[in-house]
């Protein structure tokens, strides 16, 4: 069946995000500033914020564990914008291209935490390209968790067999791929365009 609703995730498709952005102004030692980051503000510590677990719980937690690193651990969310190196230019456009096609719908699924995603709205205009953003923290549900899948399904009245869904992380796209929605393991704006026109897709 054709190609009708396109959802995008965002970050490392769409948004540059990279906690070493606002580390390494932090750190001298790249060694120190790696061991804080695996050990420390772990992905698995920033991604139960991206699952409802909210800010302050989080860091409370972590000053508690490891009070020698308190002025790190503050930085994660107090100067969180930091951590944005922009978008990606490339993704940015063909999006672009596929909204004003006007010719599929267009909604985004990310695990970004509720707290920190209205700022994104701010700061990112091409978001309200989308019909819809369904937000990880909002929901308390992230990827690559099936409920999620199907929430998004359900909520928008999505039809699985006419949706594309792209990601830069495999384990996100083989969860959507098991909800019997086409995907992309997204590589590069070039590599999903490709895909697309496979597809057949028009924009």
């Amino acid at each position: 069946m054709a190609v009708r609703t396109v959802i995008f995730d965002l970050g490392g498709v769409l948004i540059d995000w990279n906690p070493r952005y606002l580390y390494r102004k932090i750190f001298e030692d790249q060694e120190q500033m790696e061991y804080f980051l695996s050990h420390i503000c772990t992905s698995n510590w920033n991604e139960e914020q991206d699952g409802g677990r909210s800010i302050k719980e989080a860091t409370e937690l972590l000053i508690n564990q490891h009070p020698d690193w308190e002025t790190e651990i503050q930085a994660f969310y107090g100067r969180w914008e930091e951590m944005l190196g922009g978008v990606f230019e490339d993704t940015v456009e063909l999006l672009k291209r596929i909204h004003k096609s006007g010719n599929y719908r267009l909604y985004a699924l990310t695990n970004w935490s509720a707290e920190t995603f209205p700022r994104a709205l701010e700061l990112y205009d091409f978001l309200n390209w989308f019909e819809d953003v369904l937000v990880s923290g909002k929901e308390k549900i992230k990827k690559p968790d099936p409920l999620i899948y199907r929430l998004l399904l359900d909520r928008f009245q999505i039809n699985p067999q006419t949706a594309v869904f792209t990601d830069d992380n495999l384990r996100n796209v083989l969860a959507a791929r098991a909800e019997g929605i086409s995907t992309i393991h997204f590589q590069s704006a070039t590599q999903l365009e490709a895909a697309f026109n496979e597809m057949g897709m028009k924009f």
